[in-house]
Protein backbone atom coordinates (compact mmCIF):
# COMPACT_ATOMS: atom_id res chain seq x y z
CA UNK A 1 0.00 0.00 0.00
CA UNK A 2 1.32 3.43 -0.89
CA UNK A 3 2.61 5.56 1.96
CA UNK A 4 0.60 8.83 2.17
CA UNK A 5 2.37 12.17 1.73
CA UNK A 6 3.79 13.71 4.86
CA UNK A 7 3.20 17.08 6.49
CA UNK A 8 5.68 18.47 8.97
CA UNK A 9 5.37 20.91 11.85
CA UNK A 10 7.82 21.95 14.55
CA UNK A 11 7.02 22.22 18.27
CA UNK A 12 9.44 24.45 20.21
CA UNK A 13 9.46 26.91 23.15
CA UNK A 14 8.94 30.72 22.51
CA UNK A 15 12.28 32.29 23.48
CA UNK A 16 14.02 34.96 21.44
CA UNK A 17 16.87 32.51 20.89
CA UNK A 18 14.86 29.28 20.74
CA UNK A 19 15.73 26.48 18.34
CA UNK A 20 13.58 23.86 16.64
CA UNK A 21 13.89 20.15 17.35
CA UNK A 22 13.63 16.96 15.27
CA UNK A 23 10.94 16.53 12.64
CA UNK A 24 8.25 13.90 12.93
CA UNK A 25 6.33 12.26 10.12
CA UNK A 26 2.57 12.80 10.11
CA UNK A 27 -0.07 11.38 7.79
CA UNK A 28 -1.63 14.07 5.61
CA UNK A 29 -5.21 12.82 5.68
CA UNK A 30 -7.67 14.71 7.89
CA UNK A 31 -8.79 13.03 11.11
CA UNK A 32 -12.42 11.86 11.14
CA UNK A 33 -14.95 14.00 13.01
CA UNK A 34 -15.00 12.88 16.66
CA UNK A 35 -18.17 11.34 18.03
CA UNK A 36 -19.60 12.32 21.39
CA UNK A 37 -18.25 10.49 24.44
CA UNK A 38 -18.87 10.81 28.17
CA UNK A 39 -16.78 12.89 30.55
CA UNK A 40 -15.67 9.66 32.23
CA UNK A 41 -14.40 8.26 28.92
CA UNK A 42 -12.49 11.48 28.27
CA UNK A 43 -10.96 11.37 31.74
CA UNK A 44 -9.88 7.76 31.25
CA UNK A 45 -8.38 8.52 27.84
CA UNK A 46 -6.53 11.52 29.19
CA UNK A 47 -5.18 9.47 32.10
CA UNK A 48 -3.68 6.99 29.63
CA UNK A 49 -1.89 9.85 27.87
CA UNK A 50 -0.65 11.38 31.12
CA UNK A 51 0.76 7.99 32.12
CA UNK A 52 2.30 6.82 28.84
CA UNK A 53 2.66 9.72 26.40
CA UNK A 54 4.38 12.69 28.01
CA UNK A 55 6.59 12.86 24.95
CA UNK A 56 8.27 15.99 23.54
CA UNK A 57 6.48 17.53 20.59
CA UNK A 58 2.92 16.73 21.70
CA UNK A 59 0.09 18.53 23.48
CA UNK A 60 -3.47 17.65 24.40
CA UNK A 61 -6.70 19.07 25.75
CA UNK A 62 -10.34 17.99 25.98
CA UNK A 63 -13.02 19.13 23.54
CA UNK A 64 -15.75 20.08 26.01
CA UNK A 65 -18.55 19.58 23.43
CA UNK A 66 -17.68 15.97 22.52
CA UNK A 67 -15.65 14.86 25.57
CA UNK A 68 -12.92 13.84 23.14
CA UNK A 69 -9.22 14.22 23.94
CA UNK A 70 -7.53 15.99 21.03
CA UNK A 71 -3.78 15.29 20.77
CA UNK A 72 -1.64 17.64 18.68
CA UNK A 73 1.51 16.08 17.21
CA UNK A 74 4.08 18.66 16.13
CA UNK A 75 7.12 18.09 13.96
CA UNK A 76 9.65 18.21 16.75
CA UNK A 77 8.09 14.94 17.85
CA UNK A 78 10.09 11.93 16.73
CA UNK A 79 8.61 9.35 14.38
CA UNK A 80 8.50 6.96 17.34
CA UNK A 81 6.51 9.48 19.38
CA UNK A 82 4.04 9.98 16.54
CA UNK A 83 3.61 6.23 16.24
CA UNK A 84 3.08 5.87 20.00
CA UNK A 85 0.33 8.50 19.94
CA UNK A 86 -1.37 6.79 17.00
CA UNK A 87 -1.28 3.46 18.83
CA UNK A 88 -2.79 4.91 22.02
CA UNK A 89 -5.47 6.67 19.99
CA UNK A 90 -6.34 3.49 18.09
CA UNK A 91 -7.00 1.70 21.39
CA UNK A 92 -9.23 4.46 22.80
CA UNK A 93 -12.43 3.56 20.91
CA UNK A 94 -12.49 7.05 19.43
CA UNK A 95 -12.07 8.91 22.73
CA UNK A 96 -8.67 10.21 21.51
CA UNK A 97 -8.24 11.92 18.16
CA UNK A 98 -4.91 12.99 16.67
CA UNK A 99 -4.29 16.34 15.00
CA UNK A 100 -1.12 16.77 12.92
CA UNK A 101 0.01 20.39 13.07
CA UNK A 102 1.82 22.21 10.27
CA UNK A 103 3.97 24.90 11.98
CA UNK A 104 6.32 25.12 14.98
CA UNK A 105 5.54 25.36 18.72
CA UNK A 106 8.03 27.75 20.36
CA UNK A 107 8.69 29.02 23.95
CA UNK A 108 7.66 32.77 24.23
CA UNK A 109 8.19 47.38 31.98
CA UNK A 110 4.59 47.10 31.48
CA UNK A 111 3.11 43.83 30.52
CA UNK A 112 4.39 42.88 27.08
CA UNK A 113 7.57 44.94 27.32
CA UNK A 114 10.95 43.29 26.54
CA UNK A 115 13.14 42.01 29.36
CA UNK A 116 16.70 40.77 28.91
CA UNK A 117 18.55 38.07 30.82
CA UNK A 118 21.65 36.06 29.93
CA UNK A 119 21.62 35.81 26.12
CA UNK A 120 17.84 35.83 25.83
CA UNK A 121 14.98 38.27 25.41
CA UNK A 122 11.57 37.51 26.89
CA UNK A 123 8.50 39.59 27.70
CA UNK A 124 7.12 40.88 30.97
CA UNK A 125 3.73 39.46 31.90
CA UNK A 126 2.20 41.56 34.67
CA UNK A 127 3.46 43.85 37.38
CA UNK A 128 2.42 42.63 40.83
CA UNK A 129 2.98 43.46 44.49
CA UNK A 130 2.86 41.72 47.83
CA UNK A 131 0.63 42.70 50.74
CA UNK A 132 3.66 44.34 52.33
CA UNK A 133 4.13 46.63 49.32
CA UNK A 134 7.08 44.90 47.61
CA UNK A 135 6.94 45.16 43.80
CA UNK A 136 7.64 42.30 41.38
CA UNK A 137 6.80 41.22 37.85
CA UNK A 138 5.68 37.86 36.49
CA UNK A 139 7.07 36.21 33.37
CA UNK A 140 7.40 32.67 32.02
CA UNK A 141 9.22 30.07 34.12
CA UNK A 142 11.27 28.90 31.14
CA UNK A 143 12.54 32.49 30.97
CA UNK A 144 13.06 32.75 34.73
CA UNK A 145 15.19 29.60 34.73
CA UNK A 146 17.69 31.20 32.35
CA UNK A 147 18.97 34.13 34.39
CA UNK A 148 19.06 35.56 37.89
CA UNK A 149 19.26 39.21 36.79
CA UNK A 150 16.84 40.81 34.32
CA UNK A 151 17.35 44.12 32.53
CA UNK A 152 15.04 46.59 30.81
CA UNK A 153 17.48 47.31 27.95
CA UNK A 154 19.36 45.08 25.54
CA UNK A 155 22.75 46.48 26.56
CA UNK A 156 21.95 45.33 30.12
CA UNK A 157 22.93 48.59 31.77
CA UNK A 158 19.60 49.09 33.57
CA UNK A 159 18.83 46.36 36.10
CA UNK A 160 15.08 45.83 36.36
CA UNK A 161 15.14 43.12 39.00
CA UNK A 162 16.36 39.82 40.39
CA UNK A 163 14.67 36.45 40.16
CA UNK A 164 12.72 35.57 43.32
CA UNK A 165 11.22 32.30 42.08
CA UNK A 166 10.75 30.17 38.97
CA UNK A 167 8.83 27.01 38.10
CA UNK A 168 9.37 25.14 34.82
CA UNK A 169 8.60 22.47 33.68
CA UNK A 170 5.43 21.35 35.45
CA UNK A 171 4.34 24.98 35.51
CA UNK A 172 5.58 27.94 33.48
CA UNK A 173 5.80 31.03 35.70
CA UNK A 174 8.52 33.07 37.36
CA UNK A 175 8.65 36.00 39.78
CA UNK A 176 11.23 38.80 39.55
CA UNK A 177 11.64 41.34 42.37
CA UNK A 178 12.18 44.88 41.15
CA UNK A 179 15.51 46.48 41.95
CA UNK A 180 15.37 49.21 44.62
CA UNK A 181 16.16 51.97 42.13
CA UNK A 182 13.66 50.81 39.51
CA UNK A 183 10.40 52.57 40.41
CA UNK A 184 8.66 52.89 37.03
CA UNK A 185 6.38 49.83 36.94
CA UNK A 186 2.72 50.75 36.35
CA UNK A 187 0.01 48.10 36.54
CA UNK A 188 -0.61 48.22 32.80
CA UNK A 189 -0.10 46.25 29.59
CA UNK A 190 1.61 47.86 26.61
CA UNK A 191 -0.75 48.05 23.62
CA UNK A 192 2.08 49.18 21.31
CA UNK A 193 -0.02 51.99 19.81
CA UNK A 194 1.03 54.72 22.20
CA UNK A 195 -1.48 53.62 24.84
CA UNK A 196 -1.73 51.05 27.62
CA UNK A 197 -4.41 48.81 29.08
CA UNK A 198 -4.88 49.19 32.84
CA UNK A 199 -5.03 45.84 34.66
CA UNK A 200 -7.16 45.86 37.80
CA UNK A 201 -7.91 42.19 38.52
CA UNK A 202 -6.99 38.60 37.67
CA UNK A 203 -9.41 35.93 36.49
CA UNK A 204 -9.62 32.40 35.13
CA UNK A 205 -10.12 32.18 31.36
CA UNK A 206 -13.16 30.44 29.87
CA UNK A 207 -13.66 28.66 26.55
CA UNK A 208 -14.85 31.07 23.86
CA UNK A 209 -13.52 34.15 25.66
CA UNK A 210 -12.21 36.93 23.41
CA UNK A 211 -8.65 37.74 24.50
CA UNK A 212 -5.56 39.73 23.56
CA UNK A 213 -1.84 39.00 23.96
CA UNK A 214 0.99 41.53 24.25
CA UNK A 215 4.64 40.60 23.67
CA UNK A 216 7.91 42.26 22.77
CA UNK A 217 8.32 40.60 19.34
CA UNK A 218 4.90 40.72 17.71
CA UNK A 219 3.20 43.24 20.02
CA UNK A 220 -0.60 42.89 20.36
CA UNK A 221 -2.75 40.18 18.75
CA UNK A 222 -6.28 38.95 19.39
CA UNK A 223 -8.10 35.64 19.38
CA UNK A 224 -10.24 33.32 21.48
CA UNK A 225 -9.75 30.72 24.19
CA UNK A 226 -10.14 27.25 22.67
CA UNK A 227 -9.55 24.95 25.65
CA UNK A 228 -8.49 24.88 29.29
CA UNK A 229 -6.27 22.51 31.29
CA UNK A 230 -4.12 21.65 28.26
CA UNK A 231 -1.01 19.48 28.64
CA UNK A 232 2.05 20.44 26.56
CA UNK A 233 5.12 18.24 26.23
CA UNK A 234 8.17 20.40 25.51
CA UNK A 235 11.61 18.91 24.99
CA UNK A 236 12.50 20.30 28.44
CA UNK A 237 9.53 18.59 30.11
CA UNK A 238 5.75 18.58 30.49
CA UNK A 239 3.66 21.59 31.50
CA UNK A 240 0.05 21.02 32.59
CA UNK A 241 -3.01 23.15 33.18
CA UNK A 242 -2.43 25.57 30.28
CA UNK A 243 -4.88 27.75 28.34
CA UNK A 244 -5.00 26.98 24.61
CA UNK A 245 -5.84 29.86 22.22
CA UNK A 246 -5.74 30.70 18.53
CA UNK A 247 -3.75 33.88 19.27
CA UNK A 248 -0.43 33.99 17.41
CA UNK A 249 2.99 34.51 19.05
CA UNK A 250 6.66 34.28 18.07
CA UNK A 251 10.07 33.89 19.68
CA UNK A 252 10.69 36.55 22.35
CA UNK A 253 6.97 36.87 23.19
CA UNK A 254 7.49 34.32 26.01
CA UNK A 255 6.16 35.50 29.36
CA UNK A 256 3.99 38.20 27.79
CA UNK A 257 0.48 39.12 28.90
CA UNK A 258 -2.80 37.39 28.05
CA UNK A 259 -5.70 39.63 29.06
CA UNK A 260 -9.36 40.45 28.55
CA UNK A 261 -9.93 44.16 29.09
CA UNK A 262 -8.81 44.97 32.62
CA UNK A 263 -8.48 41.27 33.59
CA UNK A 264 -5.11 39.49 33.70
CA UNK A 265 -5.48 35.90 32.45
CA UNK A 266 -2.17 34.29 31.55
CA UNK A 267 1.53 34.28 30.73
CA UNK A 268 2.75 33.24 27.26
CA UNK A 269 4.29 29.76 27.44
CA UNK A 270 4.58 28.28 23.95
CA UNK A 271 2.90 28.18 20.61
CA UNK A 272 2.90 27.09 17.01
CA UNK A 273 2.88 29.07 13.80
CA UNK A 274 3.57 32.80 13.52
CA UNK A 275 1.80 36.12 13.23
CA UNK A 276 1.91 36.13 9.43
CA UNK A 277 0.00 32.90 8.82
CA UNK A 278 -1.56 32.43 12.28
CA UNK A 279 -1.00 29.82 14.94
CA UNK A 280 -1.77 28.37 18.36
CA UNK A 281 -0.43 29.68 21.67
CA UNK A 282 -0.56 28.16 25.16
CA UNK A 283 -0.64 30.28 28.32
CA UNK A 284 0.12 29.65 31.97
CA UNK A 285 -2.93 30.77 34.01
CA UNK A 286 -1.90 33.84 35.98
CA UNK A 287 -4.15 33.07 38.96
CA UNK A 288 -1.98 30.06 39.87
CA UNK A 289 1.21 32.13 39.88
CA UNK A 290 -0.42 34.87 41.97
CA UNK A 291 -1.58 32.32 44.54
CA UNK A 292 1.77 30.51 44.75
CA UNK A 293 3.77 33.72 45.24
CA UNK A 294 1.21 35.56 47.38
CA UNK A 295 1.09 38.63 45.14
CA UNK A 296 -1.65 40.52 43.28
CA UNK A 297 -2.03 42.68 40.18
CA UNK A 298 -2.73 46.39 40.70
Amino acid sequence: MAVPPLVRRRLVLLLGAAAAGTLAAAPAQAAPAPRVHTAAQAASARASLEKSARLPGTAWDVDAATHTVVVSVFTNASATTAATIRTIASRSNGAITVRYETTALTRRLRGGDPIYGSNYRCSLGFNVRSSSGIYYFLTAGHCGNLATSWYSNSSKTTLAGTRAGSSFPGNDYALVRYAAGFTDHPGEVNLYNGTSQDITSAANAFVGEAVKRSGSTTHVHSGTVQALNATVNYAEGTVTGLIRTNVCAEGGDSGGSLFDGTKALGLTSGGSGNCSSGGTTFFQPVTEALSVYGVSVY
